[in-house]
């Protein structure tokens, strides 16, 4: 029986050491990129965020060293890159129950928020509850966890959804495993979606119509992405990110020596994303 309170992926979280630095890196590929948010002290992260019609992208750094941002912290230490993906949960707290009684010991909830600088001026509050698989359950590398918005009108809002580069969701999230097969079925296993083999790889979807997740080895990686496109891409974990565009040409455009074209799709090296391949393909 599937996850009663899991509805598929909500965001991805692209952890870097410069955050200033990072939304600029994005806003130079055509994506419309939020101000800059501060996250409740119990985790002591800023972020900004990209968002899309179901789901986004969040740009994450360290404010204040914090119990709950050792992990990240850690990560750090080590690279910039995708490191973990959201579930969107109708519930946290059911979600977390649910998990438990399958045996597997989810941490949470947790309740946090931040303020929103609104678009017509004052600001508002984005309010969240999230819970997270345990820490050791890492498919692939990917750390994954569930969050349940309270507040969606201040999160999704309408004129930053809109993107010069047309991007308008999450396709796909790619991750370079050793084992791509044991990766997806770890995955699988967590969020009771089944894995399938998917040509030279193995896919996950995340539930509903949102983004798959799929896995594969350095081999698979080098047929899908030029090197030129791979300079940058971490050894393992999390490598792509694959975006829908409603024009590809005003994504060419947004890009310009960027984007490198290839099998239909407009790529832009990992070294040009802080360590994430950022694929546009046409919806």
């Amino acid at each position: 029986m599937s996850l009663q309170h899991i509805l598929g992926l909500d965001h991805v979280v692209v952890t870097v050491r410069d955050l200033d630095a990072a939304a600029a890196q994005w806003r130079a590929l055509g994506f419309t990129v939020s101000p800059r948010g501060t996250h409740s002290p119990i985790l002591g992260t800023g972020n900004y965020t990209i968002m899309f019609g179901d789901d986004y992208v969040e740009l994450l750094g360290i404010l204040t060293e914090t119990e709950q941002n050792k992990p990240t912290r850690d990560y750090l230490a080590k690279r910039e890159g995708l490191e973990r993906a959201a579930l969107t949960t109708d519930d946290a707290a059911a979600g977390a129950e649910e998990l438990k009684s399958r045996g597997i010991e989810a941490l949470g909830p947790i309740h946090f928020g931040r303020p929103v600088e609104l678009p017509g001026g004052g600001t508002g509050e984005a309010r969240f509850n999230v819970f997270r698989w345990p820490l050791g359950e890492q498919p692939g590398g990917l750390r994954i966890f569930a969050c349940q918005h309270l507040t969606r009108e201040t999160v999704w809002i309408p004129e930053r959804q809109r993107h010069a580069n047309g991007a308008s969701r999450i396709l796909r999230l790619e991750v370079l495993a050793a084992d791509p097969a044991a990766s997806a079925a770890h995955l699988g296993r967590l969020i009771d979606e089944p894995a399938r083999a998917e040509g030279d790889a193995w896919l996950v979807p995340s539930g509903g119509r949102r983004a798959d997740i799929l896995f594969y080895d350095a081999a698979a990686l080098a047929r899908r992405y030029p090197q030129a496109v791979r300079d940058g891409a971490a050894p393992e974990g999390a490598v792509a990110l694959v975006v829908a565009t409603t024009d590809l040409a005003a994504a060419e455009a947004s890009l310009g020596a960027a984007a490198t074209p290839h099998d239909g799709a407009l790529s832009v090296a990992a070294s040009a994303a802080n360590g994430i391949i950022v694929s546009f393909r046409p919806q």
